[in-house]
């Protein structure tokens, strides 16, 4: 895309009152975006309303700096082959599941060393760094896990690339960041040029949102791919993160929820995954845990219950895995992310979660030494917050 065409299709972007939809009826009536610009008012007003004609007819005032910035940052050096890529509907490289979708973008902004390959099937793929909405699963949840939720996330992310996936999920807090860190763990000697993982983000790719995730984000770029449909500056904002959940699932296969409240925005992707004609895939837990209740709302709802990746893998028909590393199984977190809270009780009861657990996982968790672990069990015992279970195990009672 040269500096003309970039600027017309970003004027178009900004065009006060002209979304998404309104923009393709012009494309399709006038052609290029430049076309658009060159047309009189009368032939405007025949797709479009007044008001949008005449914001059609006036330059946007953030347009030049706009330019300058977007055409400064697509232009500045490759680093360990990550690039730096605009991509409008009428680009080649725009990826086809986008398209499929009821709302693309017009413009989506990509970095990282991967690219988009829907024209061939994805056996044949050779490409290096290639994806194809076949082999992309998304993985999303609660930004507020229980340590299983965030450890699940983690494992079934890590095995799902193993066998051959690339992980698309939301870079939020939570159950996104564990589905991108696993996926990286996933990646081995021997799928160096596989896409491990794909983030889509809510605000302009360069800013990262959260700020703690700025060094996650720089290693999926390096292993994989940023993708924003926001223009180069947008800040944080409520409203767009929902909003970008329909691309979450337009490029994936299909969607697992890992935890999510019964008012999530991970039900938002499973919806719109469901939508799409695509498999909706959600793990059970307790039933005392909120955060699981959406999994089961969607269960009831006719997603597939999975315990493991393999239930996954062999629901996707057509999909010839590579052989795993690791086994596909539920796993509970080893250890917390915050080991200065470890002698707090109410730690504890966070570590154990809603599920029975032994002592040696929930030590793992902890990392308390054995007799605290003990003693601090035996007094939430007391106070009927805890269980002891047949066979050595705890459980958290309902309402503690």
């Amino acid at each position: 895309m040269d500096r003309d065409e970039l600027k017309a299709w970003l004027r178009l972007s900004l065009s006060p009152g002209i979304g998404n939809i309104t923009a393709r009826k012009l494309l399709a009536c006038f052609g290029l975006p430049q076309a658009i610009f060159e047309q009189p008012s009368a032939a405007l007003r025949q797709v479009a309303t007044p008001l949008q004609t005449q914001a059609l007819c006036a330059e946007p005032p953030a347009l030049a700096d706009l330019l300058e910035t977007t055409w400064a940052w697509v232009n500045q050096s490759e680093v360990n082959g990550c690039r730096r890529q605009v991509l409008s509907l009428g680009d080649p490289g725009y990826p086809q599941a986008l398209l499929d979708i009821d709302d693309p973008p017009l413009l989506l902004y990509l970095f990282g060393v991967a690219s988009f390959q829907e024209s061939r099937p994805a056996a044949t793929l050779t490409a290096p760094w290639s994806i194809t909405a076949q082999r992309c699963l998304a993985v999303v949840g609660s930004r507020n896990p229980t340590p299983q939720g965030a450890g699940n996330a983690r494992l079934f992310a890590k095995s799902l690339v193993q066998a051959g996936l690339t992980v698309v999920s939301g870079l939020a807090l939570g159950v996104d960041g564990a589905a991108h860190e696993g996926a990286l763990e996933g990646l081995t000697e021997g799928a160096t040029d596989l896409p491990a993982t794909i983030a889509v983000i809510g605000t302009g790719l360069d800013r990262v949102y959260p700020k703690a995730h700025h060094g996650l984000a720089h290693r999926i770029a390096h292993h994989g791919l940023l993708l924003s449909e926001y223009p180069l500056g947008t800040p944080p904002i409520n409203a767009n993160f929902p909003k970008r959940n329909r691309l979450i699932a337009g490029l994936a296969r299909g969607t697992l929820v890992v935890e999510a409240a019964l008012k999530s925005g991970s039900l938002i992707t499973a919806r719109l995954t469901s939508e799409q004609g695509k498999d909706v895939f959600a793990i059970p837990r307790s039933i005392h845990a909120a955060q699981s209740r959406g999994c089961h709302a969607l269960i009831k709802q006719g997603a597939k219950l999975v315990e493991s990746a393999q239930d996954i893998l062999e629901e996707l028909q057509g999909f010839s895995a590579r052989p795993a590393t690791t086994e596909f199984a539920v796993r509970d977190k080893e250890r917390p992310d915050d080991e200065s809270a470890l002698g707090d009780p109410g730690a504890l009861l966070d570590a154990l979660g809603f599920d029975p657990v032994g002592l040696d996982a929930l030590q793992g968790r902890t990392l308390l030494e054995t007799a605290d672990l003990q003693a601090q069990l035996m007094a939430l015992e007391l106070d009927g917050l805890v269980a002891r279970l047949p066979g050595g195990l705890y459980q958290r009672q309902s309402g503690a």
